[in-house]
C-alpha cells in the first residue's frame, strides 16, 4: 500500500503521456503483499494484465519498498504503479488515477521510511534514469492489515477497470480520456 498521503488532486484521464520509446520499455510497477488482505489488489491485476501480454510493457510485482525500489524505477520511459492507496476519502474499490505530482507524502514518517517518491527524488539527484512520467492506478482498500484475509469485493472488482486503463495506456500513449 502506498502509505497514507495527502492527496489533493485526483484525475479521472491520463493525458499527455509520452510515446514509448523502443529502447525503454513502459514498465508497470506492481506493489503489494498478497498476505495482506486488499494489499494484494495489485497483484491480483498483475496476472490479468500479463495475460494480455501487451508488447513493450514490462511487469515487475514486488513486497519490497525503499532503496529497493531503485532497481524498478530505473531505465524506463514511464512507470505506470498499480497499488492500493488509502485515503480514507472513499469507498472500497474507489479508482485513483494521478500523476507523481498528484500525490504529496503525508507529514510525519512513511510507514516504509523511504517511500516510491521519496526513491523516485533521490534516482534524480542522483542522476539516474528515473522516469520523468509516472502513472499510478491505485484503488481505496477496506483492509491492508489483516494476515491472510480475504480482498474486499469492491476492491476485487476495480480489477478489471485497471486492466483495461493498463492496456489503454500502453496502446495509446500520446494519452486521451480513459
Amino acid at each position: 500500500m502506498i502509505g497514507p498521503l495527502a492527496c489533493p488532486a485526483v484525475s479521472s484521464s491520463i493525458e499527455g503521456c509520452p510515446s514509448a520509446d523502443k529502447d525503454q520499455p513502459t514498465r508497470l510497477l506492481v506493489l503489494g503483499n498478497e498476505m495482506l488482505a486488499d494489499d494484494a489488489f495489485g497483484l491480483l491485476a498483475a496476472r490479468q494484465i500479463e495475460e494480455l501480454a501487451l508488447p513493450n510493457l514490462e511487469v515487475v510485482c514486488t513486497a519490497e519498498s525503499g532503496f529497493h525500489l531503485l532497481d524498478y524505477v530505473q531505465n524506463v520511459t514511464h512507470l505506470i504503479v498499480v497499488n492500493t492507496l488509502e485515503t480514507g476519502r472513499a469507498d472500497p474499490g474507489a479508482l485513483y488515477i494521478l500523476r507523481e505530482g498528484d500525490v504529496q507524502s503525508a507529514p510525519g514518517g512513511s510507514p516504509h521510511f523511504i517511500g516510491l517518491f521519496e526513491t523516485l527524488a533521490l534516482g534524480r539527484k542522483l542522476g539516474l534514469s528515473v522516469p520523468d512520467h509516472v502513472t499510478i492506478l491505485a484503488v481505496e482498500p477496506a483492509d491492508c492489515l489483516t494476515v491472510g484475509g480475504p480482498i474486499h469485493p469492491a476492491v476485487e472488482a476495480a480489477i478489471p477497470r485497471v486492466v483495461r486503463l493498463v492496456r489503454e495506456i500502453v496502446q495509446h500513449p500520446s494519452g486521451r480520456d480513459l
